[in-house]
């Protein structure tokens, strides 16, 4: 479990000024699921793409299954499967079709082809749909089938970018299951990409969160949680910075973060906690417009680390794109 069997040393992919992905260095374990968490456009699906081949990396170095990316290319494809974020399966062929064709790409003969698309169907609960069109097939069923497909060629590595993408909770609930069966069952060491905080922590044995291009906290997901503190109190104040410095000389608060109108308090044994801190705002005059008590999140980790949520930061990404775009249309419109 130990082992190694995908290596990153100072991968960097460059466009043009701009990094998409900076000096990330890490290793994934045989057998684990392996979490890429991230907003939209912090690299983690450029990270895949290099991984499995697809991109040349501007430096650094990469294995997949001791096979190097740049040298060793259809020894990484053979080695892998891959899920893509865009919908890829063929919608005007039946379920067994799209997997026999897959299959036949990879070079498995009739016998293997028809044993192999038995077990991956059983694996994601298809088999009842197997001749049915995919254009008849819900979300989910199109996701499971993808899934069921990156699996045919008995691949070590399986890349899931985005696995539960536009899904429904209950949709979304029921793809987590298949992962985490098919991770022990299959024996396959599944490497994803999610900007779902609650994905990451249920699937994923560890997780690299990414911004801007580099990993800014990597650890199991519950060490990660456990470092910003036990409890987590959210207050929305009249006067956050005000109150903020009040708190700064509290004792039993290990740690404040001052966000828009809400403070974010680590504190042991919160519900204990939560009088004093209101009792000390009337004191001080300060109005209290809500309160609330949880156990941390990644989403808390994440703001630890760059200050901002996830969500605020894909807005932030969205405009830069937004704004670029213009640019560009302005200086064409010169030329």
């Amino acid at each position: 479990m130990n082992e190694h069997i995908i290596q990153i040393i100072e991968l960097t992919k460059k466009y043009g000024n701009i990094k998409a992905v900076d000096n990330v260095s890490l290793g994934i374990r045989r057998g684990e699921i392996f979490g890429l968490l991230g907003p939209n456009g912090a690299g983690k699906t450029t990270i895949i793409k290099m991984l499995a081949t697809l991109l040349k990396p501007t430096s650094g170095f990469a294995e997949v299954w001791h096979h190097n990316i740049l040298k060793e290319q259809d020894a990484v494809r053979r080695s892998i499967g891959i899920v893509f974020q865009d919908p890829s399966i063929d919608t005007e062929l039946t379920g067994r079709e799209n997997l026999d064709f897959h299959a036949r790409m990879y070079g498995l003969n009739k016998e293997k082809r028809e044993k192999r698309i038995a077990e991956v169907l059983d694996l994601v609960e298809l088999n009842d749909r197997a001749k049915a069109f995919v254009k008849f097939y819900s979300g989910g069923m199109q996701r499971r089938l993808e899934i069921a497909r990156g699996l045919m060629h008995y691949p070590k590595v399986l890349f899931l970018d985005e696995p539960t993408l536009g899904l429904d909770a209950q949709t979304r609930h029921r793809i987590w299951e298949y992962i985490k069966r098919l991770n022990k069952a299959q024996k396959v060491t599944v490497v994803l990409t999610t900007h779902y905080m609650e994905e990451a922590d249920y699937l994923c044995d560890r997780v690299a969160i990414i911004d801007n291009g580099k990993i800014i906290a990597l650890d199991k997901p519950n060490n990660l949680k456990n470092a910003i503190g036990e409890d987590i109190i959210s207050v929305q104040v009249s006067d956050g910075g005000k109150f903020s410095d009040i708190l700064t000389k509290i004792e039993y608060i290990k740690r404040i973060r001052l966000h828009d109108d809400f403070l974010f308090l680590s504190v042991e044994n919160g519900e204990i906690m939560i009088p004093r801190i209101l009792r000390l705002a009337h004191e001080e005059g300060i109005f209290v417009q809500s309160v609330s008590l949880r156990k941390p999140t990644l989403e808390d980790v994440f703001l630890t680390f760059t200050g901002r949520t996830i969500r605020e930061q894909e807005a932030s990404v969205k405009e830069q794109i937004r704004m670029k775009a213009k640019a560009s249309m302005r200086m064409g419109g010169k030329r």
